[in-house]
């Protein structure tokens, strides 16, 4: 597995009509992560977070039936830094980390009752079989967001 170079591969910056605290704790609330994790028509059978540093993630993933995706596949990952309503550093890997692995900083800032949300994410290591997936990962995550702000802004 080759490493890649260490610049942010996205990075996506929303405004959220959603006060700082409600935005972040949809990040590290199980039952919250699962209505909102993962692409417009997926779904997130499984999430487990254990959200202290060092504390692993397991989310497993769902396409909707008739797709490539139907059956679950799981993701892994740890928490490395969390600063309560201001900030998450984790990561997220597929295989262990054997097939690809990357490191994710979510930044909340507090704009008028409005949340500034800016999420990069730097690829740490991914095979060449692998690569191609990383094409849609900025649609992923938009749509992954889109779904966290409808969720927050109810």
């Amino acid at each position: 597995m080759a490493p890649v170079d260490s610049k942010p591969r996205l990075v996506i910056k929303r405004l959220i009509d959603a006060p700082r605290e409600k935005v972040f704790n949809a990040w590290i609330d199980p039952i919250q992560f699962a209505k909102w994790w993962g692409p417009h028509t997926f779904t997130a059978p499984v999430v487990e977070l254990d959200v202290r540093p060092g504390g692993k993630i397991n989310v497993h993933m769902q396409g909707p039936k008739g797709t490539p995706w139907e059956k679950p596949y799981p993701m892994g990952g740890e928490f490395r830094e969390i600063s309560r309503f201001d900030r998450l550093v984790f990561t997220s890997n597929i295989g262990d980390g054997t097939v690809h692995e990357n490191l994710n900083e979510v930044l909340f800032a507090d704009k008028g009752g409005k949340t500034e949300l800016i999420l990069r994410v730097t690829v740490l290591r991914t095979t060449p079989e692998f690569a191609k997936s990383l094409e849609g990962m900025e649609q992923g995550w938009t749509q992954s967001l889109e779904k966290l702000e409808a969720l927050v802004e109810d």
